[in-house]
C-alpha cells in the first residue's frame, strides 16, 4: 500500500488531480532519485503542486526552486547534504530498518500497537548508497538533529533577490527524531530574504510519521487549506 494512498484520496475528494509516481527500481542513489521524480514531473501537461515527505521533501524544495513546480509541500524535510558526490561500489544493497528503531526514530509518538501496524505496512529495505548520498552512515538510518551544517548547502537555485518562484510550505513534527524540528526550522530561516511566498507550520506532539499514522488527516487538511489561502487550486502532485 502507497503511504500516499489517503493523501491521493483526500486531494482528490477536493477536485486535484493526484498523480503519485512509483519509487524507482534499483539500488539508486540521490541523484538518480532526484531524476527519476524529474522525469514524472515533466510528463504531465503543466506544472504541478508537490507534496514530498523526507527525503521526498528535499527533492520537493529543489524542483520548486528549479522552476518545476507551482509551488511544493516540504513536510519534515531531509536536508541536502554536504556532499554532492555520488557513491557507487562502496555502498551498494540495501539496508532494513528494525522494528525496534522505527519505533524509536519515526513513530514516536503514537501507540506500541499503532507502530507496529505501521511498520508492517509500510517499511521496505531502503538502498544503501542512497542513505549514504542523503549522510547516513551507509548501514542503517540515523538521525538529523544539528540544523547548524547541512542546511548552508539547503539547494537553493536562484539567489533571494531574483526568485520567482511559487509558494513553499515547510511542515514539521515537534517531537520528530529524524528530521528534528530545528532543522526544518533552519531550512525556513534561509529562505527569509527570498520574495517568494515560504511558510512555516509546526505540528506539537508529532513525530516523523505524521504523513502515516492517524494524525495524517489534520496535516492533509492544514496543506488543503494553505494551498487554497495561496491561490493552489489546481492538480496537486504527491511524491
Amino acid at each position: 500500500m502507497s503511504s500516499w494512498e489517503g493523501w491521493r484520496e483526500r486531494f482528490t475528494a477536493h477536485g486535484y488531480d493526484v498523480h503519485v509516481p512509483d519509487w524507482p527500481l534499483g539500488d539508486v542513489g540521490l541523484g538518480e532519485l532526484a531524476a527519476h521524480y524529474e522525469k514524472a514531473v515533466r510528463a504531465l501537461d503543466s506544472l504541478p503542486i508537490i507534496v514530498g515527505h523526507s527525503v521526498g521533501g528535499l527533492i520537493a524544495r529543489q524542483h520548486l526552486d528549479a522552476g518545476l513546480a507551482r509551488a511544493a509541500v516540504a513536510i519534515a524535510p531531509l536536508p541536502l547534504p554536504l556532499s554532492g558526490d555520488e557513491h557507487e561500489a562502496s555502498s551498494q544493497g540495501y539496508v532494513a530498518l528494525p522494528q525496534a528503531q522505527f519505533r524509536q526514530m519515526i513513530a514516536n509518538t503514537v501507540a506500541e500497537d499503532e507502530a507496529a501496524t505501521l511498520y508492517r505496512r509500510y517499511v521496505i529495505a531502503a538502498p544503501r548508497r542512497l542513505l549514504t548520498d542523503l549522510g547516513f552512515d551507509g548501514t542503517r538510518p540515523g538521525t538529523f538533529e544539528d540544523a547548524s551544517g547541512n542546511e548552508d548547502a539547503s539547494g537553493n537555485t536562484a539567489s533571494p533577490e531574483a526568485s520567482t518562484r511559487g509558494p513553499l510550505l515547510l511542515v514539521s513534527g515537534q517531537e520528530d527524531r529524524m528530521v528534528a524540528d530545528a532543522v526544518t526550522r533552519a531550512a525556513y530561516k534561509r529562505y527569509g530574504d527570498w520574495t517568494a511566498v515560504t511558510d512555516l507550520k509546526q505540528f506539537a506532539d508529532r513525530g516523523h510519521s505524521l504523513v502515516i499514522d492517524s494524525g495524517w488527516p489534520a496535516v492533509a487538511d492544514y496543506v488543503l487549506a494553505w494551498l487554497a489561502a495561496n491561490g493552489m487550486t489546481t492538480p496537486a502532485e504527491a511524491g
